[in-house]
């Protein structure tokens, strides 16, 4: 007979502890032990039955490539690599009131329209909240299936009977709970029982799976990361609530790149996919303004345009704030610090304020020379040229470094009127030259001073205290 034991488990990263502590030695959260029952099963001296041989294969082989459901909203399929894939299981997380909800709703509908069975099921809302939902958006007349539960049970019996399901959303997997474990819904257990039977369903029944996760304060999803290596791909969705842009963000896909972003727009028909997020991220910018810089960034396979705004003002205190909103606060210090080293620029009397304008997150090392060029044009009061885009890696001793996929950066930059692209210098014997792209004007850098030069010319002081020294 097996015996029930309680153990109990980290409900932030999983671990298991013997008895109850007030930190997990695991991640060093505070209070997420929880008290779960275990049971073990026969002792070590039971005999197990032998277990079946697998055949080994080559690498070599015909393979092609798998099929997909579009979901006839253009941004998303780009994220998810094409589309949905069957029989996969895809994770999406985000702040509550981000629109995970809305443009899965819409995605559903718009596949049930195209003659797709797809099944929606709500463990967070009854089903007259979701019909409201989709009235508001002009969902009604889709053939979609639409159910309210909580119970895996339940929800497994029903889909097991579906035979031409090709897209099930679950809303979310933190309200569902299996009625054989004894802990509540959302704990470690219940999460990783619930998805590991939905998924395991998925495979076998050879639907594509949506399962919707909450996310913790600090913006990652609860619960162990276990979970989102079960998945197939793990999509965030980023922006800030007050604001009209939304980024889907795929950060694990095993059907396609990484690091793509789709570009969405909140209205009140709910989120609008947005073709050309460049021009929209740059549609309000005012020219002839000091602390402005347009960076080359580049989103998974997508190029992108983006404006880096900064703002140096005199500091009340003996510490000047940096505040940074859409970049790294630590890759900003060094920076900063860069500058001050290698180029006799203080910034020691003014806070320093960056903002990368639009909403959108900038994770990659090659917005270093837009930030400096940001900086240094706030510094000086000299804007930089309206025409012109920026991109390149910093180093500590103010190196600019080359960054990758600089021709797909070049050609955004000119297909949106850009007529100047300042980058780095090509130093290393054989590395690739960017293809010269018509009508944009190349200036190839290989130190910050070299950023810095044009500017320091014109330099005026600020009422701050802080200078430019040239």
């Amino acid at each position: 007979m097996a015996k029930e034991r309680t153990r109990f488990v980290c409900q932030s990263c999983g671990a298991v502890h013997p008895k109850w502590q007030g930190r997990c030695d695991g991640c060093g959260e505070w209070n997420t032990l929880v008290e779960e029952a275990a049971r073990t099963g026969p002792g070590p001296g039971a005999k197990a039955p032998p277990g079946k041989g697998i055949t080994i294969l080559g690498l070599q082989g015909e393979t092609a490539p798998p099929p997909r459901h579009l979901t006839g909203i253009a941004e998303l399929d780009r994220v998810l690599g094409g589309g949905f894939v069957p029989a996969s299981a895809v994770l999406v997380g985000g702040d509550p009131g981000i629109g995970k909800s809305t443009i899965l709703l819409q995605a559903a509908a718009r596949m049930a329209s195209a003659g797709k069975r797809v099944l929606y099921i709500s463990g967070e809302e009854a089903v007259a909240q979701v019909r409201l939902r989709a009235q508001r958006l002009g969902l009604t007349e889709s053939p979609m299936g639409l159910a309210s539960a909580s119970a895996l049970r339940d929800i497994t019996a029903t889909l097991e009977h579906e035979r031409e399901a090709a897209l099930v959303v679950i809303d979310s997997i933190q309200t569902m709970w299996l009625d054989t474990l004894d802990s509540a819904p959302g704990t470690v257990a219940q999460v990783r029982a619930c998805s590991n039977e939905l998924i395991r369903l998925a495979k076998s029944r050879g639907f594509a799976l949506v399962l919707v996760g909450h996310v913790t304060k600090e913006g990652t999803l609860a619960g162990p990361r276990v979970l989102e290596h079960m998945v197939d791909a793990t999509l965030y969705f980023e922006g800030d609530r007050g604001h009209q842009f939304r980024i889907l963000r795929a950060v694990k896909n095993r059907f396609g790149a990484t690091d793509e972003i789709g570009v969405f727009e909140m209205t009140e028909g709910g989120l609008m996919e947005v073709p050309n997020p460049s021009a929209l991220f740059l549609a309000e910018r005012r020219g002839n303004i000091s602390g402005s810089a347009v960076f080359a960034g580049l989103e998974g396979t997508r190029p992108v345009l983006v404006e880096v705004q900064a703002l140096l003002a005199p500091s009340s205190g003996g510490s000047p704030r940096r505040q940074v909103v859409g970049w790294d606060g630590g890759r900003l210090n060094m920076l900063l610090a860069v500058l001050e080293a290698r180029c006799n620029l203080t910034f020691a009397q003014a806070d320093v304020y960056l903002n990368i304008a639009g909403g959108l997150r900038i994770n990659e090392p090659a917005a270093d020379l837009a930030v400096a060029a940001a900086l240094v044009s706030a510094m000086t009061d000299r804007p930089t040229e309206p025409d012109a885009v920026y991109f390149g890696e910093v180093g500590l001793s103010g190196e600019v470094r080359q960054v990758s996929q600089a021709e797909q950066r070049l050609r955004e930059a000119q297909k949106l009127g850009f007529g100047q692209a300042v980058l780095p210098r090509r130093v290393a014997r054989g590395s690739k030259q960017p293809a010269p792209v018509e009508g944009l004007r190349l200036t190839e850098i290989g130190h910050l001073a070299d950023l810095v030069a044009p500017f320091a010319a014109q330099t005026v002081r600020r009422g701050g205290g802080a200078k430019a020294a040239g």
